[in-house]
């Protein structure tokens, strides 16, 4: 029996869009187990309270399993899957990313420990399709994300662990793939220069531990006005989280949640962002958190 601990994760963050993405303290728990055949799931919903049993059919962890045994042309064992789940579905924190990683993972442990941590990433995003969320699941902090002849190449940064990220989560699921269709084919010259220069000074940023441009580093023209859109009164959220004290705020993935960084009057900010969703007749709840920069565990 073993346990497989992910931190959910932000990617984006504004101007980064599809090649950054930073793990944050909220975590999916898996805890495996091997039986003499077949495969028995529990989820544990802790906002819920509530168990519920789930076939293979529909368990993204073991569909996952499935493809990495096929893949090595070996036998499934018998599994007893126990999942604990905090981070959000469909929220923009990364929850399939957490999934597909448990699985590829835990079929590694089955395997005898045969992947290599390039060989975990590449097949992660070949069935996951985003490595700005895969990435940070797996090795925690801030990363820059880039895909080289299929392959997944990253730079990871550590991210200041006193720094405090109030994580809005609206009562609303969006899709990516939704989220995607809405997103224009081409862009112009002018605004992928815009999001190049606030995406460096981002980096910079999280490098120097230096905040004050932070409003600057997180402007984005490449998908998050499009994206907000489907979220009703998201563009006030945005200025009221600033007005109140935030230094830096953006659509977490291709939504609903947002998140904003804070020195300081992190419980307002995030009471405020409630109240205004709440105006646009949107239901929200407020988390806050901080980076994690050690990435996946297995106990």
């Amino acid at each position: 029996m073993f346990k497989i601990k992910i931190p959910a994760t932000t990617a984006n963050l504004g101007s980064g869009f599809d090649c950054f993405g930073l793990a944050i303290k909220i975590y999916n728990t898996f805890k495996f187990e091997e039986t003499a055949d077949g495969f028995e799931c529990v989820m544990n919903f802790r906002n819920k309270k509530e168990y519920i049993n789930i076939n293979e059919n529909e368990n993204l962890v073991y569909t996952t399993v499935k493809k990495v045994f096929d893949q090595y042309g070996k036998r499934l064992p018998g599994i007893h899957l126990e999942e604990d789940i905090s981070i959000p579905f469909s929220r923009g924190l990364g929850s399939s990313a957490s999934a597909v990683l448990a699985g590829i993972l835990a079929s590694n442990i089955f395997l005898g420990d045969i992947m290599k941590e390039e060989d975990i990433l590449n097949l992660a995003f070949k069935i996951e399709g985003h490595g700005d969320n895969i990435v940070p699941a797996l090795k925690g902090g801030f990363n820059i994300t880039v895909l080289e002849d299929n392959r997944i190449i990253y730079k990871k940064l550590e991210v200041d662990e006193n720094l405090k990220i109030v994580v809005l989560v609206p009562k609303m699921e969006i899709r990516t793939k939704d989220s995607r269709k809405i997103l224009p084919s081409e862009v112009k010259m002018e605004d992928a220069v815009f999001n190049i220069a606030r995406a460096s000074l981002l980096t910079a940023c999280f490098t120097t531990k230096d905040y004050k441009y932070f409003p600057i580093a997180f402007q984005d023209k490449l998908h998050q006005n499009y994206r907000a859109k489907l979220i009703p009164g998201f563009d006030k959220v945005i200025i009221n989280a600033y007005k109140n004290g935030a230094l830096g705020v953006a659509l977490s993935g291709s939504g609903s949640s947002i998140i904003a960084f804070c020195e300081k009057n992190e419980k307002y900010v995030g009471e405020e962002m409630v109240k205004t969703l709440s105006s646009y007749g949107l239901e929200s709840e407020y988390l806050i958190t901080f980076a994690d920069n050690q990435g996946t565990l297995i106990i």
